[in-house]
C-alpha cells in the first residue's frame, strides 16, 4: 500500500521544480486504472476514476519545501522531503480512490497541484476548472483528525518617512517612528485579541524584517508585517484598520492576500469521514488551524462541502527531520476508502 507513497517522495520536487514527480504521478494513477490520467494547462498531475455526475475533488499539492531529505524507511518510519508536507496527504488520495474504484453516478478527481508552497498558482487554476459536489484538501491533520478550518494572511510592508536632521537635534528619527508604529500595531491586535479565548479566532500578528535608510534630504524606516487572519476578518478590511492605525504612515499590500476559512461541520461528507475514523478504531477529532492552505483558495469559489485530511504530523513539516508512520498511512487510505465509500452508496 505504501508503493505510492515511497515512489512519489522519491521525486524530490520543491515548489518550482516539480515537472519529474508530475509525470511519475501520471504514470502512477494510470497503471492503478484510473479512466484518465493528465498534466493540466497549470501544470497539475490529475486522475479521473469514473464519469458520474456528481463529483468529489481530491485536491493535494505535489509541491514541497526545499532541502533534499534522504528517502528511506527505517523500521515504519518513512523519512524523505514531502512525505508529511504534504506528499503523503495526496499519495493516500491516489491510493484510496483506486482502492474504491468507479462507483455508479460519481466521478473521483484527484490532483497534485503546483506551487502551494508559493503562490498556489496550482490551486487558483483548478478553482476555474471544477465545480466539485464535495472537496477534499490534503494536508497533514494526524489520520484520526479532520480539520474544518484553516486562517487568512495578509502582508503589508509599512515605511515611515521623516526629514533629514542633525543627529543633535532631539528630532524623531524615522527609524524610532517606525518602532512605535509597530507598538500601535501590537497594542490594537493585543485589544482585539483579549476576549477570544480561541486561537483561530484571533489575529497573530508578526513582524517578519525592518530595514532603515537615508539620502542627503530624507530618512526612511520599513517595517514588514504580516498578520493571521480570523474568519470574521477579511484581508481588506485589515488593510483599512492598519491604515487607520498608523496614520498616514505608507502601507503597501504585499504577495497574494487570503481569506480564512472555516467548513461547514454538520455535512454529510464530515459524518462520512467520521464513520471512516471509526472504522479504523479511532476516535475522531476536529482540528482548526492557524496556518493557510489550497483549502481558503478553492472553498470560496466552489461553496461546497469541505474538509481537510490527511496523515502525518504536521509539526514535522519543513524540518529536515521530515518522516511519517507507515502505518497511520495505512490506515489514511482505510479511511479514505471508508469515507468515499459512504458518501458514494
Amino acid at each position: 500500500m505504501s508503493e505510492t507513497l515511497i515512489g512519489l517522495v522519491s521525486q524530490y520536487s520543491p515548489s518550482g521544480q516539480e515537472h519529474g514527480a508530475v509525470e511519475w504521478l501520471v504514470a502512477r494513477m494510470k497503471s492503478l486504472g484510473y479512466d484518465n490520467a493528465f498534466i493540466d494547462e497549470a501544470g497539475n498531475a490529475v486522475g479521473v476514476m469514473g464519469q458520474g455526475a456528481k463529483q468529489v475533488v481530491l485536491l493535494g499539492h505535489i509541491d514541497t519545501v526545499p532541502g533534499e531529505i534522504k528517502v528511506e524507511q527505517v523500521s515504519d518510519l518513512f523519512y524523505g522531503r514531502g512525505s508529511v508536507d504534504a506528499k503523503g496527504p495526496l499519495a493516500s488520495f491516489v491510493d484510496a480512490v483506486a482502492k474504491v474504484g468507479v462507483k455508479d453516478g460519481w466521478q473521483f478527481v484527484v490532483i497534485g497541484a503546483v506551487e502551494e508552497e508559493r503562490n498556489s498558482e496550482g490551486a487558483r487554476f483548478v478553482a476555474t476548472q471544477y465545480k466539485p459536489d464535495f472537496a477534499i484538501i490534503g494536508e497533514p491533520n494526524q489520520w484520526d483528525r479532520v480539520a474544518l478550518g484553516y486562517k487568512g494572511s495578509a502582508w503589508a510592508n509599512v515605511t515611515v518617512k521623516r526629514g533629514q536632521a542633525h543627529t543633535a537635534s532631539g528630532e524623531e528619527t524615522a527609524a524610532e517612528a517606525a518602532v512605535e508604529v509597530w507598538l500601535k500595531i501590537k497594542a490594537y491586535v493585543d485589544s482585539f485579541n483579549a476576549d477570544k479565548p480561541k486561537v483561530f479566532d484571533k489575529l497573530l500578528l508578526t513582524l517578519r524584517g525592518m530595514d532603515s535608510d537615508s539620502n542627503d534630504f530624507e530618512q526612511w524606516a520599513k517595517l514588514k508585517v504580516g498578520v493571521r487572519l480570523p474568519v470574521e476578518v477579511s484581508p481588506e478590511d485589515w488593510y483599512v484598520k492598519l491604515k487607520e492605525i498608523v496614520n498616514g504612515e505608507i502601507v503597501e499590500p504585499t504577495g497574494f492576500a487570503i481569506s480564512a476559512w472555516k467548513c461547514e461541520k454538520n455535512s454529510q461528507l464530515v459524518r462520512a469521514f467520521l464513520s471512516g475514523i471509526r472504522s479504523q478504531g479511532g476516535e475522531p477529532r476536529f482540528v482548526y488551524k492557524t496556518g493557510t492552505a489550497d483549502l481558503n483558495i478553492v472553498a470560496p469559489v466552489w461553496q461546497c462541502p469541505a474538509v481537510v485530511y490527511g496523515p502525518g504530523d504536521s509539526a514535522l513539516d519543513h524540518t529536515p527531520n521530515e518522516h511519517i508512520n507507515l502505518d497511520d498511512y495505512r490506515k489514511a487510505v482505510e479511511v479514505l476508502s471508508a469515507a468515499l465509500e459512504k458518501l458514494s452508496g
